[in-house]
């Protein structure tokens, strides 16, 4: 088999990759506003415990961004 009919036939159909699109977008946007929360609150004067859970929510945010920029990158390769 070539290689574009291999990757024509592990490609999703495009509908499911427009509804995948459409939540990663959604998702972006949700950690978006958790990422900004966290922010703040790490500008905040807040106790050093605080601070430190105010940290996690940011790593963990930045870590499910990072994820979703790599579903929407596999997705890109779908079109």
């Amino acid at each position: 088999m070539s290689e574009s009919a291999k990757d024509r036939s592990r490609k999703l159909p495009e509908d499911v990759v427009g509804q995948l699109r459409s939540l990663a977008h959604d998702l972006s946007n949700c950690l978006e506003t958790i990422l900004q929360a966290a922010y703040l609150l790490s500008q905040a004067k807040v106790d050093a415990k605080s601070k430190k859970w105010a940290q996690m929510i940011d790593t963990a945010a930045q870590d499910a961004a990072r994820i979703n920029r790599e579903i929407r990158e596999i997705l890109r390769s779908q079109s």
